[in-house]
């Protein structure tokens, strides 16, 4: 999944491959949901090659879509050219976010916050620069809530966090969201196969709030 790190543009270029495939599968319907709702300033961590892009309402003024994967980078600045909306690219990270305190409306995390190698600091950084009723709107696949299936993930995670840019299928982020001091205020749960003869993985989708 994309993340907020740094990392070899060899996850970049296959990421970039099997992304359209996964937007074609659901992911594109996902990212429209979440994003119904945002407006005004925007900053998006993890934008990876702007798949959400196309998805940005008109009520938005500007987004600011980091990513710190040259590749991925590369190709969300011609995607940003095509968005409905203003967007600036920039290399960054989720634990680092380049806006002041209280000046963003939305913050935006589709498929990130799995893989972004602090996610406390990461949130932390989202309260920071959230205005106070600023929204973070989020999409990502998150640990089972089947016993089982959850410790298959445990089990898998330190091979699949090396094989797929330092994502965690085992992280509970809705709860971190939570315990980030955000107040959860619509949380959809549901199983979704991002490719062809994948298991049905957990994910949520869903705002949470600044007071």
């Amino acid at each position: 999944m994309p993340e907020s790190t740094p990392r070899g543009s060899s996850f970049g270029a296959r990421f970039a491959r099997m992304g359209p495939r996964m937007d074609a599968r659901g992911a594109a319907e996902h990212r429209r949901r979440l994003l119904a709702g945002a407006h005004g300033v925007v900053v998006e961590i993890g934008a990876g090659y702007g798949a959400t892009f196309p998805f940005y309402p008109a009520a938005v003024t500007g987004v600011l879509a980091l990513e710190p994967d040259p590749t991925l980078r590369k190709l969300a600045q011609a995607a940003a050219g095509k968005a409905p909306v203003p967007v600036t690219v920039k290399d960054g990270v989720a634990e680092s976010l380049p806006a002041a305190d209280g000046s963003v409306d939305v913050v935006v995390s589709s498929l990130v916050l799995c893989s972004v190698p602090d996610p406390a600091a990461a949130l932390a950084e989202v309260v920071r620069v959230l205005r106070p009723g600023g929204l973070l709107l989020f999409y990502e696949h998150v640990r089972s809530a089947h016993r089982v299936v959850a410790a298959v993930e445990d089990l898998a995670a330190p091979l699949w966090s090396r094989m797929a840019g330092g994502c965690h299928p085992n992280r509970d982020t809705a709860a971190l969201i939570a315990g980030a001091g955000l107040t959860v205020q619509d949380l959809e749960r549901f199983g979704y196969s991002v490719l062809p003869g994948n298991p049905r993985l957990a994910h949520v989708l869903g705002a949470a709030s600044k007071p």
